[in-house]
Parts: structure tokens; C-alpha cells; sequence
């Protein structure tokens, strides 16, 4: 399956959002975005996780990687909205405890485009 991949940067907090399967063959796909957000400046950056049908241990490495690479910039990488299978995933392996889950982008106000505080 292909994997889709789009972005937008307001300040320092770049949404990419992600749609279909990330595994060994489309994570370098990811991992080249987030790195790339990074390089131009975004510090946090929101991962839309709603259109993923399946990610896999290599994309999980691409999520710990870049949320490394934000934190070294005194940042953070944050997922949104991950389907259940996804959701799974982070449980099994405890980095539901580790990466900051929001249920949906809506609910924050600069990911959602109106860059203010509420």
C-alpha cells in the first residue's frame, strides 16, 4: 500500500499528516518528512496518525527517532488521532507511555490553523 504523506508548518509546529501502512518499505518515506519539518525549523511536531492502517516496528523506530530529534531541539513529537491497530501497537509496547496521544487535531488550536492559545 502506499503511504501519503503531507505537511504544514505555522511557527515552530509542523502537522504531518500520515495515511496508509508504515512499515520497512514507506517508513524512509516518513522518516525523510519528519526530518525534514525539523530542518525547517519546527520544533514540535504533531503526527496525524487518522488515515494509518497499520504501522510496524520500523515505523514505530521513525516515530522514537524523530521524537528524539524534536526533544534535542527542546521540542516534542505528539501523535493524533491513531486507529485502534495503531493504538494497539503503542499499548503492547509501552510507548503509549512515552509519546504524547491526543484523540483528535481539532482540539488544538495551533495544530487546527487558528495559532492561538484558547
Amino acid at each position: 500500500m502506499e503511504l501519503k504523506i503531507s505537511s504544514r508548518s505555522q511557527e515552530d509546529v509542523a502537522v504531518v499528516t500520515v495515511g496508509g501502512e508504515v512499515d520497512l518499505y514507506t517508513a524512509p518515506q516518513l522518516r525523510s518528512e519528519l526530518v525534514e519539518a525539523l530542518d525547517d525549523g519546527a520544533r514540535r511536531l504533531l503526527v496525524d496518525m487518522s488515515r494509518v492502517e497499520f504501522c510496524d516496528s520500523t515505523g514505530i523506530s521513525v516515530l522514537l527517532s524523530a521524537m528524539k530529534r524534536s526533544r534535542d531541539k527542546g521540542g516534542d513529537l505528539e501523535i493524533v488521532a491513531p486507529r485502534p491497530a495503531v493504538t494497539k501497537v503503542l499499548e503492547v509496547t509501552g510507548l503509549d507511555e512515552v509519546f504524547v496521544i491526543h484523540p483528535d487535531l481539532e482540539a488544538l488550536p495551533v495544530a487546527a490553523g487558528t495559532g492561538t492559545a484558547p
